[in-house]
């Protein structure tokens, strides 16, 4: 659901950004030899540049391109970049648009490309981006600004079944029923145009308690919808096995089971066929210290996977 955490400032006043499973992200990108590793990383979700600057600052032959589809999100990311700039570029783009801009910037022989999927954290504690349960702000949830649909126009348009569907198979809520009967009944009286509203209704519906506020679901649920998540991944994974050179590795964050199941069937089809070594058996997730330290990585499940060299290539 979430990339890593904002912990404080740097001196200019912006929040610093921890990346979830860093350590494993450049284990697995970097292969056996970091220090001759050549070639392009695609950082299809470079967020606020936590797992890029990293990867650069670890690999010293590698070049970067780093696609995000937030403009906010961009320009944060450029600055922590700078002491890169020679190595890097850097392009607006959904995960959906991958292989377009590697085909317009001429990028050749990508080794390495991560998947971090899900919001980022900088997105998940603004406002006035309309993502939080927490604190009040527009019900948008729009990580692409250019998007026509928000959360509300969801909220406020689709039938109850839709939106019954959609946060039991989206957000896992079991009694989604019961919230989508809720909604369609409240917003008779009125639209829904903000998160608070909208989560003091689910939670008054589902009653509070528990370890995750009761509204947790239905915004990841409502999240996915706006953003199209699964199609953005799909998009994506096909993207890294186009674009992989033999030997390249491809490294998946998830934070939702469903998509987690995506990327093992992915993978799991994909070694069967030959097109892929699969590097982890089960999901990797955060060691004990690092969920202590980074609450977001407690849900992170990484999977990676390394391109089968084809027949008649020898590159």
């Amino acid at each position: 659901m979430e990339r890593g955490q904002a912990s404080g400032t740097g001196g200019s006043g912006v929040p610093v950004h921890e990346p979830v499973l860093p350590a494993q992200v450049l284990s697995y990108l970097g292969g056996d030899n970091p220090a001759t590793l050549e070639g392009w990383i695609v950082d299809a979700t470079l967020g606020a540049a936590g797992h890029a600057s990293r990867l650069l600052a670890a690999l010293p032959n590698v070049r970067l391109i780093g696609i995000d589809q937030d403009p906010h999100i961009l320009a944060h990311a450029q600055r922590v970049l700078q002491p890169f700039e020679r190595r890097v570029r850097v392009r607006r783009g959904r995960i959906s648009q991958l292989a377009a801009i590697l085909d317009e910037e001429n990028v050749t022989r990508v080794v390495g490309v991560l998947l971090d999927v899900g919001a980022s954290s900088l997105q998940l504690d603004s406002a006035a981006r309309g993502f939080s349960f927490q604190h009040d702000g527009p019900l948008d949830m729009r990580m692409d600004p250019d998007r026509e649909r928000t959360a509300a126009d969801i909220v406020n348009r689709w039938d109850e079944s839709d939106l019954a569907d959609l946060f039991f198979y989206e957000g896992g809520e079991t009694r989604s029923r019961k919230v989508a009967h809720a909604i369609v009944a409240a917003r008779r009286r009125a639209p829904f145009q903000r998160t608070l509203a909208l989560a003091d209704l689910i939670e008054r519906t589902l009653g509070s308690g528990g370890k995750t506020h009761a509204a947790t679901r239905a915004f990841q649920a409502l999240r996915r919808a706006v953003n199209e998540e699964g199609e953005e991944l799909s998009a994506g994974l096909a993207a890294a096995e186009q674009w992989l050179v033999d030997g390249g590795r491809l490294v998946v964050i998830s934070f939702h089971s469903g998509e987690d199941g995506d990327v093992k069937r992915f993978l799991s089809q994909g070694a069967r066929d030959g097109r892929w070594i699969v590097l982890t058996k089960k999901p990797v997730t955060a060691e004990r210290s690092e969920q202590l330290t980074n609450r977001r990585s407690r849900s992170a499940m990484l999977r990676a996977a390394q391109r089968e060299r084809r027949a008649g290539n020898d590159a």
